[in-house]
């Protein structure tokens, strides 16, 4: 794997690898040690890949496991923030390398096509011994294939009709990412990340579930507020949640 020129121009590196458990434990073993940060971790294949809630995540050759580590990039209470921000930069990495793919963002961290999974985003944190707070942005993406029999749709981009390559995809998204952490600079700019990213946003103003481990909740998406909360219209008012699964009114709640 290669960065493009202006990744390359604002200082980020990139380690490629055939095969890992994990880009982000790799990412995060190595800042633990005394990494930067500013640095891509690239995988072929990853045998431990995981989701949120430390679900697996497929990661067969041929998709993109990429990580990308910094440190001290805001606080940890802004950290959030970057999930927001890598999902932007995937959907726009995608429109660069994939451009006839219909994609939108699911909140929090998917990006959909069609209606089915495409894409995931993890951040992780970690407080290291000297303090420093650092920031790894897990990105998997479905290029050439995808999981079944999941309790959701996936799908991936060969599916679709499109030809894109890991390799390709990343210097798309290795651009897109030091453009929109500029923008974000550090939250200061989390405004123009939460327009950009609502303009993009699956189900905003339909009806929706949002499955909270054994509690549900209905009501219209809304919005998201200036911390990325979505904002949940019900019959008895406005409800901001931090976390939870979001799915189309109807469908069949999964933990998957």
């Amino acid at each position: 794997m290669q960065l493009g020129a202006e990744a390359s121009r604002r200082g980020y590196r990139v380690a490629s690898y055939e095969v890992l458990g994990s880009t982000s434990d790799e990412a995060l073993a190595r800042v633990r040690a005394g990494e930067a940060g500013g640095l891509w971790i690239v995988a072929g294949e990853q045998t431990a890949g995981r989701g949120r809630f430390g679900r697996a995540w497929s990661s067969p050759r041929g998709n993109l496991h990429a990580s990308l580590l910094l440190v001290d990039p805001t606080t940890p209470r802004l950290a959030p923030q970057l999930g927001f921000v890598a999902g932007i930069a995937l959907i726009e990495a995608l429109h660069v390398s994939a451009p006839s793919a219909p994609v939108q963002l699911k909140w929090p961290n998917d990006v959909l096509s069609q209606g089915a999974k495409l894409a995931g985003v993890l951040v992780e944190g970690a407080t290291l011994a000297n303090g420093k707070f650092a920031a790894c942005i897990g990105f998997g993406v479905d290029c050439a294939h995808n999981p079944s029999g999941l309790a959701y749709p996936a799908t991936n981009l060969a599916a679709l009709g499109i030809n894109c390559t890991p390799e390709r995809l990343f210097v798309a998204l290795a651009e897109s990412c030091a453009h929109w952490l500029d923008i974000w600079a550090g939250g200061a700019g989390f405004s123009k990340i939460r327009a950009q990213w609502l303009a993009h946003a699956a189900s905003l103003g339909a009806p929706i579930r949002v499955g909270r481990g054994d509690h549900v909740l209905e009501g219209v998406f809304e919005t998201i507020d200036d911390d990325g909360r979505l904002i949940l219209a019900t019959p008895s008012g406005r409800t901001a949640l931090e976390a939870g699964e979001l799915f189309p009114s109807g469908a069949a709640l999964t933990n998957g």
